[in-house]
């Protein structure tokens, strides 16, 4: 009678540290790959919205109209269309994220992001170009500062989701309930408090795509994952967008005939 083992030796430190050299390399490349997603479509935006708006493309998406204060640009029917469709977009994205392709997910992320810019093409008729740009560097240095931090610090950001998304509502409910009392005290608390929260989501999500991407790795596959880098670039992008908006109205110097 013959006795045979099959057993493995277990993983050795090496192995350990092999795996480990390998996950951080993968996550540094699906962080660049996300980033890389986000700067490209803020650069898209950027550029259909300054398009628009110094074109007779701006006729189409706005009428300036005079006003007691000066001027301001009205959005027409096309234009109120414009500053919905994202909202689609988002929509569509975040519940067909499984049934979309690769490719359908990248083209609705890029056609996102050009509906973004129409929809933002009046802030070069309301704010002076030194000014959005001034803004945009001040946007940029606060987002890659506070995404950093929350991406290398050992404190738990994902236990403030809640109290995030309760924020986020609750900004969403003041923004609607502003649109009727038109309170400049509301409208100011309104600005600083949609700062802190996006501020506070740049941080979260840079850390919430850090936390998930091994498990992520370890049971999608190749497609999943490089649709999953678009998702995560959407949200860090809308990150963006809102602080910056948000910050221009603080700091936005307007137009002398606005």
């Amino acid at each position: 009678m013959s006795f045979s083992h099959d057993y493995r030796s277990p993983a050795t430190p090496t192995d350990w540290n092999a795996q480990a050299a390998n996950l951080d390399a993968g996550l540094r490349a699906y962080m660049l790959r996300v980033y890389n997603w986000m700067a490209s479509g803020l650069l898209l935006t950027g550029i259909v919205a300054y398009v628009i708006a110094n074109t007779s493309l701006s006729h189409l998406f706005f009428q300036v109209v005079q006003v007691p204060g000066g001027l301001v640009p009205r959005p027409t029917l096309l234009g109120d269309v414009a500053m919905l469709l994202p909202l689609a977009f988002v929509l569509v994205m975040s519940f067909g994220l499984n049934r979309l392709s690769l490719q359908g997910a990248q083209a609705l992320f890029w056609a996102f992001c050009a509906a973004m810019g129409a929809s933002m093409a009046n802030i070069f008729v309301i704010y002076t170009d030194t000014s959005i740009v001034r803004v945009f560097l001040v946007t940029a240095c606060m987002f890659a500062a506070t995404s950093l931090w929350g991406y290398v610090t050992k404190a738990n950001l994902l236990r403030f989701s809640s109290f995030l998304m309760m924020g986020l509502f609750g900004l969403l409910i003041a923004g609607l309930v502003n649109l009727f009392l038109k309170s400049p005290a509301l409208y100011y608390v309104y600005s600083i408090v949609g700062v802190f929260i996006f501020t506070a989501f740049s941080a979260f999500d840079a850390q919430r795509i850090r936390v998930t991407y091994p498990q992520l790795a370890a049971y999608e596959g190749p497609e999943m994952t490089a649709k999953r880098s678009v998702y995560d670039a959407l949200s860090l992008y809308l990150n963006f967008i809102n602080l910056f908006q948000f910050l221009l109205q603080f700091m936005g110097a307007r137009n002398s005939n606005d």
